[in-house]
Order: structure tokens, then sequence, then C-alpha cells
């Protein structure tokens, strides 16, 4: 978690020296985001996802990230994705973008969304999918890489069984990123499913309260 503290600046430059990249991941994870709702980013860094959707409020365990993203008007809770500090069912939709390949519980985690959603409440979760070239990448060369060098990484399938096995239904998907960042001349476009584009979104609904969801 240092890294998150001591790194910002590189954080940082990454959004504004690919903007075509990040534009993407904006458009992939809009697609599957409520057209209006209380919104919760879980993992808010410095509100690189949180202020374009308007999220207001979020969790983030790096106090030097948490102070950029609140002097941007953003409320930012000091507690981690396992542990929610907020009341069941108080949220319309959750949000995590290259968030759980560093939390130690994925399934807590997911488990805690779930509890902090309303009942058809939506969680999205944005990934570079680890079976995609770009996740090969990413996994190669994860140990030249201070934010990634001990991040586990997901395929989009993994994800898709640990909505369904905490609870979530209607599982929906969409891709982009199909060429590397040097090959990019604009935001390039966003697919539905998986399996050929490098960034995947994946979004579950909260089902009824009766059906098992493993908690």
């Amino acid at each position: 978690m240092n890294v998150f503290n001591t790194e910002i600046d590189r954080y940082e430059q990454w959004f504004k020296k690919h903007p075509f990249t990040y534009q993407s991941e904006l458009t992939a994870i809009r697609a599957l985001l409520p057209e209006s709702g209380y919104g919760l980013e879980i993992g808010t860094g410095t509100g690189r996802f949180s202020i374009p959707f308007g999220i207001t409020e979020g969790v983030e365990p790096a106090v030097a990230m948490r102070e950029i993203a609140v002097k941007q008007g953003i409320h930012v809770v000091d507690a981690k994705a396992e542990a929610l500090p907020y009341k069941d069912s108080v949220f319309d939709f959750a949000l995590m973008v290259t968030t759980i390949c560093v939390i130690d519980d994925p399934l807590q985690a997911c488990r805690e969304a779930k509890r902090v959603l309303k009942p058809g409440g939506r969680l999205i979760i944005g990934l570079v999918d680890r079976a995609s070239p770009l996740g090969e990448q990413y996994e190669t060369r994860k140990a030249q890489n201070p934010f990634y060098r001990d991040a586990h990484f997901f395929s989009a399938k993994e994800i898709i069984q640990l909505l369904n096995q905490t609870g979530f239904d209607s599982v929906h998907c969409r891709q982009t990123l199909f060429h590397s960042k040097e090959q990019q001349q604009a935001p390039e476009s966003v697919l539905e499913g998986f399996g050929q584009g490098g960034f995947v979104a994946i979004a579950g609904d909260r089902i009824g309260l009766n059906k098992s969801s493993g908690t």
C-alpha cells in the first residue's frame, strides 16, 4: 500500500500520458453505470474515476491519494474494501476500477459491496483482463511496476464467477483497448463481452435477499 502514498506523481502522470486509454476505460464503464443514483467508489485513488461519473462518496486507505480526492470534493473515508464503514442497503451502485487486483480478500470485498448496495443495486468492476494480450503483458512485467508488483491479476471469467458466488446476477461485460498504447490515435471502441479487449468492465446486479450469497 505504501507505493500509493509515495508514487502519486507517477500515478497522475500515467493518465496525462495516456489520455486515449483513460477515455476508453471511462467509456466502457459508463456503458454499465446506472443513469442516476447514489454511488460509491471502492478504491477512490485521487478521484480519476469518481469525478467523471459524479460519484461523491468513496473509500481509500492510501492517505496521500485520499487527500487529493478530498480536495476535489469527494467525501472519502479511510477504509478497506473488505470492511466498508456503511450500513446495509445504502447505495444504488458501487464501482471498483483496477482495485480488485490489489485487495487482500476479493471475495470478502464483493460480499461487502453487495451488503451496502440496495436490492437491485449494481456493482461494476473494471480490470485488466489477465487472459488478454494486454493482461499477459502486465503479468510478465509486473515486477517492474511498483503499483502492480504485488498484484494478483484476474481474468474476466474469474470475476464473473466471483460475482455469481457472492450473490450478483444479470452479469454484463464491456471490453475495450484492442491495441497497444503506442498504436492508439483516438479513444477505442467499446464492445459487448470479453476475450479481445485488454480492459473489461463487468457489472452484476444484487439479487433478492432470499437467495444464498455466501454470506
